[in-house]
């Protein structure tokens, strides 16, 4: 037998131990993958939702609340502005874009946004096929709606009130699908687009210049809405600098107002990653403590079966076999012990990961996937690899102070 097979005769022989060892690795270096993934992922994910937004404007609430609703459409919406303060901003010469939101509705969990075509800009949307809305009640659809529902272009559907599935459905306001968005890495693959008009009318609201009321006929029953309505709203407001001036003196302003409020995304997101970092660093402890535990228990593993088989290594060199070879071999099972909780650490993290994303619709939405693969993990590999061959080279280190003779005649 090859010194290779011995090692794993040896592992086998001391089945519960080598399982049990396994196991430990496994739990950490799957915690630490969890960790390493979520982490990166979700600040990959806030930087790209973020990128091109320097502030975000809508009713006074939380701040933080304002920016996961209106960026990350993870949140329900603080309430809606009047639409009088869009044109406002526009007026400010510091500002160089306004991009409106209208929210309130939904399709299967997917929200229906009334925007602008900009909106679509800000991501570097481009279409798949169709063509972007050009009247009421036409919509364009992210890459992900559109593979989870199977909606296609020219197919018709209702939305249902509010942000969740299970709302009551505007029957008599049907949109169309006018066009598919390709896939984008954003918060734009999992939204339905539409003009803020549209999102108006569902709810019988009337435009800012009047009414479309004419040509689209809203339902009756809405009637009653629009004859008390005194200005359109909307939901938030997307804000782009053209000075650096605005940064100053621009949240500042809104903030003073009674009905309004601005959040900075930078700021916010900042704060919401301090906060979750205090957990994030408290489970990686933990991870790192069950990695240490579990080397730990190899080199006690190693260790004991090496004082149980002094005599069989000693009729090893008997037979020839160089000290160097038998520490190599007990390197060996070392070794296999990391790389069998290594890999099934690996697979725990990505599998976990994977199944939290499908059963928690949010965190889904934010874009967590158990199928990439982060580059810190190749660290957390090496480390757990390196952190096995250590602890197996302590007790290995013995096989050059062994006295053939002496140790024979002892295990007589």
């Amino acid at each position: 037998m090859t010194l290779v097979g011995l090692a794993f005769a040896y592992l086998r022989d001391r089945a519960l131990n080598t399982a049990l060892n396994i196991l430990l690795l496994t739990l950490g270096v799957g915690t630490m993958v969890i960790l390493v993934l979520f982490s990166s992922q979700l600040g990959a994910r806030f930087e790209r939702d973020a990128r091109g937004v320097d502030l975000v404007v809508g009713a006074k609430g939380s701040p933080l609340q304002l920016i996961l609703s209106s960026l990350y459409q993870v949140d329900v919406p603080t309430g809606n502005i009047p639409l009088s303060t869009l044109a406002a901003l526009r007026r400010d010469p510091t500002v160089g874009q306004v991009i409106p939101l209208a929210q309130g509705d939904s399709l299967r969990g997917y929200r229906i946004i009334g925007s602008e075509p900009a909106y679509i800009d800000l991501y570097g949307g481009r279409l798949a096929a169709g063509r972007i809305w050009a009247a009421p009640y036409e919509t364009v659809i992210g890459s992900e709606v559109a593979r989870r529902t199977g909606a296609r272009v020219g197919q018709k559907f209702v939305g249902s009130h509010g942000l969740s599935e299970g709302g009551a459905e505007h029957e008599h306001t049907p949109f169309t699908v006018t066009g598919i968005l390709t896939p984008t890495g954003t918060v734009m693959d999992r939204l339905i687009l539409t003009s803020v008009e549209s999102v108006w009318e569902v709810h019988g609201l009337g435009h800012a210049e009047g009414s479309a009321e004419a040509d689209h006929g809203p339902a009756a029953q809405n009637a009653s809405i629009r004859d008390h309505q005194t200005e359109p709203e909307v939901t938030a407001l997307l804000v782009r600098y053209r000075s650096p001036l605005a940064a100053v003196r621009l949240p500042r302003f809104i903030n003073a107002q009674t009905q309004l409020q601005a959040a900075a995304p930078a700021v916010e997101i900042t704060r919401l990653m301090s906060l979750l970092g205090v957990g994030i660093e408290a489970a990686r402890g933990f991870a790192v403590l069950l990695i240490f535990t579990s080397g730990l228990s190899i080199f006690v593993a190693l260790y004991t079966a090496l004082r149980q088989r002094e005599g069989d290594l000693a009729m090893l060199r008997v037979m020839g076999a160089a000290p160097a070879a038998i520490f190599a071999q007990v390197i060996l099972e070392g070794l296999a012990l990391a790389t069998a909780g290594t890999g099934l650490g690996l697979a725990l993290g990505h599998g976990a990961l994977a199944l939290a994303a499908r059963a928690f619709s949010q965190l889904g939405e934010m874009g967590l996937t158990g199928l990439s693969f982060d580059p810190a993990e190749i660290y957390i590999v090496l480390g757990a690899l390196a952190l096995g061959v250590i602890a197996a080279a302590i007790p290995a280190a013995r096989v050059f102070g062994v006295d053939i003779a002496d140790t024979l005649q002892k295990a007589r």
